[in-house]
């Protein structure tokens, strides 16, 4: 016989209800905690380590840029020979990232729109995964930015090659994230680096400011002087 209206539900009702507020709760509170973990890495990824952009170096202890042996996106050689000479603006991307890199990698286009005309300068962006980056993906990513392939390069190669040239000339790896399977674990790679032309690593400029593009011309200009 069916309930009579605003009867009591019956058990299998209470236990369905129940059920569903307790799904509810456990998937609602994973999807705010992943919300948070991944505005935290956000907000710990721009936080810059100075109040300005750039984000200066110890002047008595700069970084060098090693020797290595990559491949740019239109499949040719890069040595650091090729570099000798040249200020260098480097960026770090792995062409899977959607939040950061793409920021970045707009930042770099402006750069290189604003040193149309400098001949001395040159843009390199180190890929952090480059199992997954290869030339072809590169190639395609760079496209989608407006590379110049003669005066922006996109850099792949050997796993250990690039690990090291970035852990060495440029990043610290990341110890203490929660996203510590991301490619190649180093922290900041949002910023930007800048290199003069002997090779010495002189700034890190917060690849997520609006105003690093200018920062970065101006701090090269005051160089040559």
């Amino acid at each position: 016989m069916p309930e009579k209206a605003g009867s009591k539900p019956s058990d299998s009702e209470r236990l369905f209800f129940q059920a569903a507020i307790i799904l509810s709760l456990v998937f609602g509170t994973g999807f705010w905690l992943l919300m948070y973990l991944l505005n935290k890495q956000e907000d710990r990824a721009g936080a810059p380590v100075d109040d300005g952009p750039p984000l200066a170096m110890a002047p008595d202890h700069p970084r060098q840029l090693i020797d290595f042996s990559l491949t740019n996106q239109t499949g040719h050689a890069v040595t650091r020979a090729d570099l000798n000479g040249k200020y260098l603006v480097v960026s770090f991307l792995f062409t899977s990232c959607s939040l950061t890199c793409p920021i970045v990698s707009s930042q770099m286009g402006e750069i290189q729109q604003l040193t149309t005309n400098q001949p001395d300068v040159r843009l390199i962006s180190l890929t952090v995964d480059p199992d997954d980056d290869t030339v072809p993906v590169l190639a395609k990513y760079g496209e989608y930015f407006t590379a110049d392939t003669n005066r922006w390069w996109l850099l792949t190669g050997d796993n250990a090659v690039i690990h090291n040239l970035i852990g060495t000339s440029f990043l610290a790896m990341d110890t203490n994230s929660a996203f510590g399977y991301m490619p190649g674990n180093f922290a900041h790679i949002e910023r930007i680096a800048l290199v003069d032309p002997e090779g010495r690593v002189r700034d890190y400029f917060d690849g997520l400011n609006n105003d690093t593009p200018k920062a970065v011309v101006n701090e090269i200009h005051q160089l040559r002087k």
